[in-house]
């Protein structure tokens, strides 16, 4: 699937995300996803949320898996675990780096680097694994 094709299947099947996301890169078990950082994202102190920064670590591996074999709503997360190894920049939006790292006929492993749009170092790293259900 084409970085539009995904777009739309985000907006259509999650309506409850549109806008939140951007996808500006798709390449073979690979994507850059971007989460469009708003006041909503945002906890006490002016960071971005933990909340936030896992969605958008889910939404870059889902739409990579989806970019590979098509448009499946019923993937799902099985496993995920997240770092948060530093503070990211207020107001800024985050960008993750996601690489599929295995897609088999039925599990899915990706590995996601957050950054801060602007820091060279990454605000977290997480690895997640998907359940893709059978034809």
């Amino acid at each position: 699937m084409t970085a539009a094709d995904l777009m739309s299947f985000l907006d259509r099947e999650f309506p409850q995300v549109s806008g939140e996301f951007a996808i500006e890169e798709v390449g073979e078990m690979h994507i850059r996803t971007r989460l469009l950082v708003g006041e909503r994202h945002l906890r006490p102190g002016g960071t971005v949320s933990g909340p936030s920064i896992f969605a958008l670590a889910d939404v870059s591996v889902y739409l990579a898996i989806l970019a590979m074999i098509g448009p499946e709503g019923l993937a799902v997360t099985t496993n995920c675990s997240i770092d948060f190894m530093r503070k990211p920049m207020a107001g800024v939006d985050l960008i993750a780096e996601c690489r599929l790292l295995k897609l088999g006929r039925v599990l899915a492993v990706g590995d996601v680097l957050i950054y801060s749009e602007g820091m060279s170092a990454p605000v977290a790293r997480a690895s997640l694994t998907y359940s893709i259900p059978p034809k």
